[in-house]
């Protein structure tokens, strides 16, 4: 048994003080009697819940893609910049997701959002070694030097030990970077001790997942299988 106002927040309907107007309103049905009462105990899985007519359910595990767009911070709220979690669809509102990571603001590409926190852990965990993959254009060439010191760990300027990486000339100024980790500003810090200023950054997969024809600034929900094979 659960309170009912937990249960529709659950839904993803909105916060406490939403679903108590939600309520007050009569909007809310359980076994087909109106339910004003938001303390009221019910058992999600023997009685039907409808929303203006609507069945509802607990959302359960939820894990969305964002191609997200530069000039949003990553991070649930912010007083002075413009979030990622503004680029949320309103039926995610209210589900607690929570970014998988960080793209710094001017970074585009695939961010991940979950309300699971061990699978959120797992992704971050430089102990899984979960691939990230970026596409960065650069001012300068990429050289047989800076491939090799990738491969065997960068050392940022101010003495942060980077794991090894992979660093792949795409063209002239152009290049794809493969890291296991998460560390702030990583790839551009990583690309600065190269004495290449990263000029754009993109990134375009993680672990089995890749950006794919999704629009930038869109979201999709993942697939069972997807959030399968990342749980792996």
């Amino acid at each position: 048994m659960e309170r009912l106002d937990k249960f529709l927040c659950d839904c993803g309907v909105g916060t406490r003080s939403q679903v108590k107007l939600l309520l007050k309103a009569g909007r809310v049905r359980v076994d087909g009697v109106v339910q004003r009462d938001n303390g009221c105990k019910i058992d999600p899985q023997k009685q039907t819940v409808l929303l203006d007519g609507a069945p509802l359910r607990e959302a359960g595990q939820v894990v969305v893609m964002l191609n997200k767009p530069a000039g949003y911070v990553t991070a649930t709220e912010d007083r002075q910049e413009q979030t990622v979690m503004e680029l949320l669809p309103a039926e995610y509102k209210f589900l607690d997701l929570k970014p998988v990571g960080r793209l710094d603001k001017q970074t585009e590409g695939l961010l991940l959002f979950t309300n699971d926190g061990d699978l959120l852990h797992r992704l971050i965990s430089p102990k899984k070694e979960v691939p990230k993959v970026y596409y960065a254009r650069h001012e300068g060439d990429v050289t047989e030097e800076d491939v090799k010191a990738f491969a065997a760990g960068i050392t940022l300027r101010d003495g942060t030990v980077c794991l090894p990486a992979v660093l792949e000339r795409i063209a002239a100024g152009e290049s794809r970077i493969t890291v296991c980790e998460g560390k702030y500003h990583q790839v551009r810090r990583m690309m600065a001790s190269r004495n290449k200023t990263v000029l754009y950054l993109e990134r375009q997969q993680e672990g089995t997942l890749s950006l794919g024809d999704l629009p930038r600034g869109k979201v999709r929900p993942l697939t069972p299988e997807e959030i399968r094979e990342l749980s792996k």
